[in-house]
């Protein structure tokens, strides 16, 4: 029952990835400034 839930919990994350629900929240190793998830424009 356990590995039925969890290839159920997988796959609707593959699906939320997919059409693009999910977001991160930190773009890269250095942690760049983001806004819901996507990059902030550099202003320099």
């Amino acid at each position: 029952m356990f590995l039925v839930l969890f290839v159920a919990f997988l796959l609707l994350l593959a699906l939320a990835s997919a059409f693009g629900v999910t977001a991160d929240s930190h773009d890269s190793a250095d942690w760049k400034p983001s806004r819901g998830g996507f990059r902030e424009p550099q202003t320099y």
